[in-house]
């Protein structure tokens, strides 16, 4: 099997499970040595770094939460510190909160806030820490969603933007760090079933299945093949980009 990325260090927040896992082991596939952070569930990180160590790859588990900014610095250099250095970023680690428009008085500001700061400023921080770090020909990558393009059913209001602001800054960030020949890109992904959108899976409205052009929901395999690619040597030159992966969601 050809292992592009030996040698390269990938680290992927949320890596404990459902897409983080699955891309952290799909890295791996490819030759990359493995960090992946997580905020409490430490025997499921410890899990994923025994089934990505199983792949001939060094991997560790730090933990991070990524609704605190002023942890993103710490945990890149606990990063740089195990492995030597950091070559990819990938930005996986999110909530989805949804469920109540903004005019609903039940609506919990407080949650909403904390989505914020994990979806959004916390990938800021992510991407500013790891953008003093990498070599030239580093890769930045970030998980948004179809949501942060399309609207098409309310209640999402608040998921929706965080997640479009990380595409807006991601352009941004491709600018300021394309003279180091540093990608900087987008994948949203659609719908999947994990973990996390478990409890939301049955309540979705009919709309959001009927929206697709593939009438199915995504397989986080398919996801991470995506991420995995603009983090090989053939998606050097794509940068300040989204690719979907939604079944023709944003179509």
């Amino acid at each position: 099997m050809s292992k592009p990325l030996t040698g390269k260090v990938a680290l992927i927040t949320g890596g404990s499970r459902g897409l983080g896992a699955t891309t952290a082991l799909a890295l791996a596939e490819k030759g990359a040595d493995i960090a992946i952070s997580y905020v409490a569930s430490a025997q499921k990180a410890e899990d994923v770094v025994k089934k990505v160590q199983e792949h001939g790859v060094r991997a560790a588990a730090f933990q991070a939460d990524q609704g605190d900014t002023n942890a993103a610095e710490p945990l890149v250099q606990k990063v740089v510190g195990t492995f030597g250095k950091l070559d990819i970023l990938v930005n996986n680690a999110a909530v989805a909160w949804q469920g109540k428009t903004i005019d609903d008085p039940e609506i919990d500001n407080g949650a909403m806030d904390r989505q914020w700061m994990i979806n959004t400023m916390g990938v800021i921080a992510n991407i500013r820490a790891a953008s003093r770090v990498l070599p030239d020909g580093g890769r930045i990558i970030s998980v948004g969603s179809g949501l942060g393009t399309r609207i098409a059913f309310p209640g999402t209001t608040d998921y929706a933007a965080s997640k479009a602001a990380i595409v807006g800054y991601s352009r941004g960030a491709a600018r300021d760090l394309g003279a180091r020949n540093i990608t900087v890109n987008v994948v949203q992904a659609g719908v999947m079933d994990t973990d996390m959108a478990a409890a939301a899976l049955g309540n979705l409205p009919p709309i959001v299945l009927q929206s697709h052009a593939i009438p199915r929901f995504a397989e986080v395999g398919e996801v991470a093949a995506a991420i995995t690619f603009l983090a090989g040597p053939d998606a050097a030159f794509i940068t300040g980009t989204v690719i979907d992966v939604n079944g023709g969601f944003t179509a």
